[in-house]
This record gives structure tokens, C-alpha cells and sequence, in this order.
């Protein structure tokens, strides 16, 4: 048998090379693999897309268990593509766009019943698929209608239906003026109206764009507000400890009063005696400081005192200082 040294490298290299492939083209497509993919892929019908988006959730009773794949038009029908992994869908299983936060963004509702289980290849038909109304686009909806809108007409055609009951009873008059009025102002506030709408529509927008930062915002101040909860006991015993260490301290100080106030009547004295001499002082301590300097030229030496002392003897005792200690 042939060491590996001596076979061909031709074939192993191309079997390295082969494998290297494989493991990339299995590295790209992980999520569609059996058994460490992401999970069986369904599709379902809807009427409308009322914004859903790709890597929404796909909930089975409030839990989630996959996320959306995909969305295409087909026909005059939405198809939603699915991934689940660990769950049992029936062959009867209704699908439900919700709404996830007051935002606008949404998730699959599946609502897994049947006997048997569901093809994917089948799908869930448009008959047991729901969408939602979505406010955000009704508002939208709302402010281009409004644009659209001949104010200046419509206020002449309700002065032209007021002017054309003008002889019917009291309570319509009133109610038709009324009407007028309205009209009127409208048309008079027309752009304030428009740029209100306008407004609107932009700050939806911005909501809905921005959906996963105010919701990641919302979620960390409860988070923040579950920790000051968890945290009150706490916080209760802090303040606690805190006045009962007042009411201690005001203790202490109320017991040695009579003790303490002699001591702060001295320290009063030095600090008013240290400011009377501040003069005095600040005008010792330079001079000090050449008593210094010459007696640590004394003692420097060693372990004695090097110094000449001049007149111990006087001049009368002997021969020793006759001249004294001013010599000429």
C-alpha cells in the first residue's frame, strides 16, 4: 500500500477542492438544510400585503416559531412565504396578518388546525387568510384625499344649498348656516389643513420607519422601571437607614452638648489668637527658617555638634583668650 507521500496529488487535491465547495455551498444555504436549517417553508394568500415584511415573526398561539422568507405578488394575490421549525401545522391552518406594536409593525399569525399535516408545496389558500386594516395608511389615504379636495367649491355649494332652504323652518336655517360656517372655515384654513395632514402623514411615516428604535426604547425604559420595582425594597430600607442615622446623629450631638461646647469655645480662642498674630507669625517664620539652615550645618556632620564658641572663657581667666574674641 502507497504512503500518502507517494500517491498522486492530483485527485486528492481536486477531492480537497471539491469538499471545500461543498462546505461553503452548505454554509450559504444553512437555513435550508434538514437538520440545522431554519425550519419547513409554507406560503400562504393574502389580499394585501398591510405591511408585512421580510424577517417579520411567525407566531402559533403568541409564540414565535419562524419568520417571514418572503413576499410576492401573484396575480391580483399577495403570496407570503414562511419558515417554522418545531411545529405542527393541519391541513386546515388559517394565517393572520397582526399587529405587533401600536407602530405598525406586524406578524404571521397561524393558527395550526386540521387532522393531517399541511403540503407545503399546497400552501394556505386566500380562503382562510386575513389581513388587517392598517391605520397609518388610512391616515395617508386620508390626507391625499383631502389634497384632491376643491375647497373654494365645495364652500360655494354649501352657501348654495343654504341660500336654497332659506325658506324652511327654524331648525334646519340654523343647521344649514351651521354648515355654511363650516364650510367657510375650511376653506379659509385650507392650507393650515393641508400642512396639518401633511404633518401627520410625515410623522407616521417617521414612526413606522423608526418602529424597531421606539420599540427597543419602550422595551428598555420598562426594563428600567421593572429594576426600580425589583429594587424598592431597597430603596425603602436606604431611606430608612438614612433618617434613623439623623435622628441618631441629632441624638449624639444633643447628649454632648455640654461637652462639645467648651471645646469649640478654645478652638474659637486659638483661631482668633492665630489671626491677631498673623503678622507676627508670617514675619517669624522667614527668620526661622536661618536658625535652620545654620543649625543643620552644626549637627550635619555626624553624630555631634561641629560649632566654635567664642568667649566661653574670658579674656581675664588667662592666657588662653587674652585678646578676647574680637581680635584687631
Amino acid at each position: 500500500m502507497k504512503s500518502f507521500s507517494q500517491r498522486n496529488p492530483v485527485p486528492i487535491a481536486l477531492a480537497g477542492i471539491a469538499v471545500i465547495v461543498l462546505g461553503l455551498v452548505a454554509a450559504l444555504n444553512s437555513e435550508d438544510l434538514p437538520v440545522i436549517g431554519a425550519g419547513t417553508t409554507y406560503s400562504a394568500e393574502f389580499s394585501e400585503a398591510a405591511g408585512l415584511k421580510d424577517d417579520d415573526e411567525v407566531r402559533v398561539a403568541g409564540v414565535k416559531v419562524g419568520k417571514v422568507s418572503g413576499i410576492d405578488l401573484d396575480g391580483d394575490k399577495v403570496k407570503v412565504s414562511f419558515k417554522v421549525k418545531d411545529v405542527w401545522l393541519g391541513d386546515k391552518t388559517t394565517a393572520a396578518i397582526k399587529i405587533k406594536t401600536v407602530l405598525g409593525q406586524k406578524y404571521l399569525a397561524l393558527d395550526p388546525v386540521g387532522t393531517q399535516a399541511l403540503n407545503p408545496d399546497a400552501g394556505i389558500p386566500r380562503e382562510r387568510t386575513m389581513a388587517p386594516y392598517d391605520v397609518i395608511e388610512a391616515f395617508n389615504g386620508l390626507s391625499q384625499t383631502v389634497d384632491q379636495i376643491d375647497t373654494t367649491q365645495l364652500a360655494k355649494s354649501f352657501d348654495t344649498l343654504s341660500e336654497t332652504f332659506a325658506d324652511t323652518p327654524d331648525e334646519l336655517h340654523g343647521a344649514l348656516n351651521g354648515l355654511s360656517q363650516l364650510s367657510d372655515t375650511i376653506s379659509k384654513r385650507d392650507n393650515q389643513l393641508a400642512t396639518l395632514l401633511a404633518s401627520t402623514k410625515q410623522v407616521s411615516q417617521t414612526l413606522v420607519d423608526r418602529d424597531q428604535e421606539v420599540t427597543k426604547l419602550l422595551a428598555d425604559g420598562n426594563k428600567l422601571l421593572d429594576e426600580v420595582s425589583r429594587r424598592k425594597t431597597a430603596i425603602d430600607a436606604l431611606l430608612n437607614g438614612s433618617r434613623t442615622l439623623a435622628t441618631e446623629l441629632q441624638g449624639l450631638v444633643d447628649d454632648n452638648d455640654k461637652q462639645l461646647q467648651p471645646v469649640l469655645a478654645n478652638l474659637d480662642q486659638l483661631t482668633s489668637m492665630l489671626q491677631r498674630n498673623q503678622d507676627s507669625l508670617a514675619e517669624g517664620i522667614p527668620k526661622f527658617a536661618s536658625f535652620i539652615r545654620v543649625f543643620t550645618n552644626t549637627v550635619g556632620s555626624g553624630r555631634w555638634f561641629d560649632n566654635y564658641i567664642c568667649g566661653l572663657l574670658l579674656p581675664s581667666a588667662g592666657p588662653i583668650n587674652e585678646e578676647g574674641c574680637f581680635q584687631k
